[in-house]
């Protein structure tokens, strides 16, 4: 490694999950791009899905291996992405992460040998790793936490779980956030299970309190978000943390990523765009809950018979439901109205896609009018950068709190379920729809809405001598800051 690239080395290290793997691998992928040599550390099943990801003879992101042995803390063998593991076992890996400590402390001093002693620009860590500031510290590195969820969400998540303001909740179950009142009223029903039974004393409470303070150590914040749709939440961690907080998004895959880390489509690209392409112009509503969530057999049931009954087309991307034992083939008509997809081929009304399917394809084409998901923010931001409007069905975690962001926030979502255990009527879904979709005042509204927040984005990253875009701005003070304390550190070194 040349003199100039040692110098220019940026280690990213995210949690074990899709939802962070994804965002950091484009993010990986951006600064690249930018000129930076990328180590990219993950536990080895990780990197092994993750190496099919990158794209072959134009990257030279370095994959490094860091062990772990999920048997030796009471997990499945070959239990390393929370994708693979039933909810109980999800916090179980969270719990455990930060025995990873010793093993990237030991990788860091090698690599820093490997590199004749010189140090890493920086280190941009997930935020369910803030020990590991601690560990950059120690070598004198600039340490950054980076968020693939975005400032609201995120800040609505901190906010209650260090506090557990619905302990004290009204008659109606609504409360407000002490520390973010800005944020409004919340109710119940936008808590995960795991939030709903916390008193503090509970392994998850105990386990958040540990982690969420670490935030402070770190030396700033990047967030896979746009300061102009986001600038609420973004303050809260501004005034909360007292850390610089950087907007550097949207932060996504490049379209023809399809394997998106690891994952296969269940349908090619070209049979989505040769079926969309047969359709009118917004016309299509997409239909996916994301690559770990999913929807109860009856919530299902509910959305098909919605769909049978309304006349929009829509490409839904369907996974087992919740409970379905994942050892036996998954049949996707088993759990469909009787008739269901013979009917929607018939009529060429639908299709049905089993588990996975090319996102950003579908949600970039002129046929694709809305996009009914779980408000997952990397799903948010796809939908947003291509100026679809949204039907919210928060599931867990930030979810409930991006769809309150997009509706009550921004207005380019109507929410139609929250939860696993939300009962909801076929009659209520099809209704949510065609508001969306339908000629009608708000329908417009949302869908001009949204058109509005795609020509936003696109301000935010135009990199020009005249004008320089804010997340554009955002990205180069972090470099700044961490180019900064890489030089004062060498000074300080230098003197001794």
């Amino acid at each position: 490694m040349e003199k100039a690239e040692e110098e220019n080395v940026i280690v990213i290290f995210p949690f074990m999950a899709q939802g962070h793997i994804i965002p950091f691998l484009a993010l990986a992928l951006q600064l690249e791009q930018k000129g930076y040599s990328i180590t990219y550390v993950n536990t080895p099943l990780n990197i092994k899905k993750i190496h099919s990801s990158i794209p072959p003879n134009s990257s030279s992101i370095r994959l490094v291996e860091i062990p772990f042995n999920s048997s030796d803390y009471g997990l499945p063998p070959e239990a390393e992405n929370s994708d693979d593991l039933p909810y109980n076992l999800v916090f179980r890996l969270l719990e455990v992460s930060p025995c990873l400590e010793p093993a990237f402390r030991k990788l860091l001093a090698h690599l820093i040998n490997e590199q004749n002693g010189v140090k890493p620009l920086c280190i941009i860590a997930d935020f369910f790793f803030g020990w590991s500031a601690d560990v950059a510290h120690d070598f004198g590195v600039f340490h950054a936490i980076f968020s693939g969820a975005g400032g609201f969400g995120l800040a609505c998540y901190y906010s209650i779980w260090l506090n557990l303001p619905h302990r004290n909740n009204n008659d109606k179950g609504e409360f407000i956030l002490p520390d973010f009142p800005e944020a409004g009223k919340f109710h119940v029903t936008q808590l995960s299970p795991s939030l709903l039974i916390a008193d503090g004393s509970d392994p998850f409470s105990i386990f958040q309190r540990k982690c969420l303070p670490t935030w402070v150590k770190s030396d700033g914040f990047l967030f896979n978000t746009v300061e102009e749709i986001d600038k609420v939440g973004l303050t809260y961690f501004r005034r909360i943390l007292g850390i610089p907080v950087w907007a550097v998004g949207p932060i996504l895959l490049p379209v023809d990523e399809t394997a998106r880390a690891g994952k296969t489509t269940g349908i090619t690209p070209e049979e989505c765009i040769e079926w969309l392409d047969s359709k009118s112009p917004n016309s299509v509503l997409y239909i996916s809950f994301g690559s770990q969530t999913t929807i109860s057999a009856s919530q299902m049931m509910q959305l098909a018979k919605a769909l049978d009954a309304g006349g929009t087309n829509f490409i839904w991307v369907i996974r087992p439901p919740i409970g379905f034992d994942t050892n036996t083939e998954f049949i996707a008509e088993e759990w469909l109205p009787e008739g269901f997809l013979q009917r929607i081929t018939a009529e060429k009304k639908g299709l049905i896609v089993e588990k996975w399917a090319p996102q950003l394809e579908i949600l970039s084409h002129k046929a694709v009018a809305a996009f009914l998901c779980h408000c997952g923010w990397n799903s948010v931001l796809e939908s947003l950068i291509n100026g679809v409007s949204l039907i919210g069905w928060p599931i867990a975690g930030d979810q409930f709190y991006n769809a309150k962001l997009l509706a009550e926030w921004i207005g380019v979502c109507v929410e139609v379920a929250r939860g696993i255990n939300f009962e909801v009527r076929h009659e209520d879904i099809k209704d949510k729809i065609e508001l969306v979709m339908g000629e009608n005042d708000k329908g417009k509204q949302i869908r001009r809405k949204a058109l509005e927040v795609k020509d936003m984005i696109k301000e935010t990253i135009i990199d020009n001598e005249g004008f320089k875009g804010s997340s554009v701005k955002a990205m180069e003070e972090f470099f700044n800051a961490a180019l900064q304390m890489k030089e004062e550190a060498e000074l300080m070194e230098q003197s001794n």
